[in-house]
């Protein structure tokens, strides 16, 4: 996937996350949620009764859509949570 990430912005050491077992390019001071947007990552989870597919909502830590499975711990906030080098995500593709 591209990076989508403005390039003209100053960022933190780079940091590579695995995401479902993939390297990924992330960077010191971003959320989960800003690394997995910047990778082309759009559905993070899917409900439990309709299988429907959820993701960035509010993007403050309020409604819950951003949950992923993070170093083994499941139903953390992509977007509450900085980024650290080698962290795993896991997220329902």
């Amino acid at each position: 996937m591209d990076d989508l990430r403005i390039p003209s912005l100053t960022r933190g050491e780079k940091l590579t996350i695995l995401v479902n077992g993939h390297p990924q390019v992330a960077f010191e001071g971003e959320t989960v949620h800003a690394a997995l947007l910047a990778a082309g990552y759009r559905t993070l989870r899917k409900t439990a009764k309709s299988n429907q597919p959820r993701g960035i909502f509010c993007g403050m830590g309020v409604c819950y859509d951003c949950l992923v499975t993070i170093d083994g711990v499941p139903n953390q906030r992509a977007c509450m949570t900085l980024v650290q080098d080698c962290m795993e995500i896991r997220i329902d593709e």
